[in-house]
């Protein structure tokens, strides 16, 4: 099953992947995140984790913004627009063990 470092890692990916072609922000759903880790949709899902990782990440101060989320906070339609790139705070490790640097 996956964690919070899968989900952290493959945030991580996409937003390099929007970054590598020169985009500005990155909208991400937890709906596809969880997908691209795995184990979603599925009766061992994490979506609560997932959910919880994407949340960390919001940087409010440097322009992010929920752009959807279910009534309860945590389900698939929760869409976050990130402003790339990120600031330095959420700089983690990639897949990989490469360090990421925004």
């Amino acid at each position: 099953m996956p964690n919070a470092d899968d989900f952290k890692h493959e945030l991580c990916r996409m937003m390099h992947k929007a970054m590598k072609a020169d985009k500005p922000i990155a909208e991400i759903s937890a709906g596809e995140l969880h997908s691209r880790v795995g184990d979603y949709p599925g009766p061992n899902h994490r979506m609560p984790v997932c959910c919880e990782v994407m949340r960390g990440t919001l940087a409010p101060d440097a322009g992010d913004v929920i752009l959807e989320q279910p009534p309860s906070g945590q389900g698939a339609s929760l869409r976050i627009k990130y402003v790339l790139p990120r600031p330095e705070r959420f700089d983690f490790k990639c897949a990989g063990g490469r360090k990421t640097s925004w």
